[in-house]
């Protein structure tokens, strides 16, 4: 009933709608009614510039580390006496709630279900569980965003990194943790499709990292 609860909790958490509080609040524009209609980094960076875009990607990592952190409450996990024993419950359930969080942030309760598609939450959710690896995706999301500044191929290449670097580079034991890393992989890809035909047909915008927003291009 707590892991419930707790789940819970973390929908509610990855439910805060960042993109879409920082472009009324600051803005007075709803952000899901320009560029590609999302409510999370991507289109915060596109429409509303990097400031804006580094704020709302952090406050949408941190989602998913406080949802992870939320395992901690209950006091079996944090017991030293059984650590050993509940290596791969803690790890699932962490993931579990990591996942909540980002559905809470796919469809947000505070913002009609209408929300991001879950990137940087769940970098956060990585970053919660396994820095190492976390810190390796985003080296390989800022190369790429450095040579491109597409952020959504960067979020592709740090995704198809993710499973790499968890099977073959770190070699994670943990079953479940393996196909998580791939359905991350493979579920990023899916929720880029619009992205990846306007990069073919060479109409993705770029984000301004160092110049005026308006230049797109």
């Amino acid at each position: 009933m707590t892991e419930l609860l707790l789940l819970f909790c973390a929908y509610l958490i990855g439910s805060v709608p960042t993109a879409v509080w920082v472009s009324k609040g600051v803005f007075g524009m709803d952000i899901r009614e320009y560029g590609s209609g999302n409510a999370g980094a991507t289109n915060t960076f596109r429409v509303l510039g990097p400031k804006a875009g580094s704020f709302v990607m952090l406050v949408d990592m941190l989602k998913g580390v406080m949802a992870v952190r939320l395992a901690y409450l209950v006091g079996y996990y944090q017991n030293p006496e059984h650590l050993q024993e509940v290596t791969t419950q803690l790890v699932n359930f962490q993931i579990g709630l990591g996942l909540a969080a980002v559905v809470g942030h796919i469809f947000p309760i505070w913002a009609n279900f209408r929300g991001g598609k879950g990137i940087a939450t769940l970098f956060g959710l990585v970053l919660a569980i396994q820095p190492l690896v976390a810190i390796c995706c985003v080296g390989v999301f800022l190369l790429s965003l450095s040579l491109t500044r597409y952020v959504s191929l960067s979020s592709i290449s740090a995704s198809i990194a993710f499973p790499i670097l968890i099977l073959y580079i770190f070699n994670e034991p943990e079953v479940f943790y393996r196909i998580f890393a791939i359905a991350v992989a493979l579920m990023v890809v899916l929720t880029h499709q619009k992205n990846i035909f306007r990069l073919i047909n060479g109409n993705e915008s770029k984000v301004p990292l160092f110049k005026n927003r308006r230049d797109k291009k």
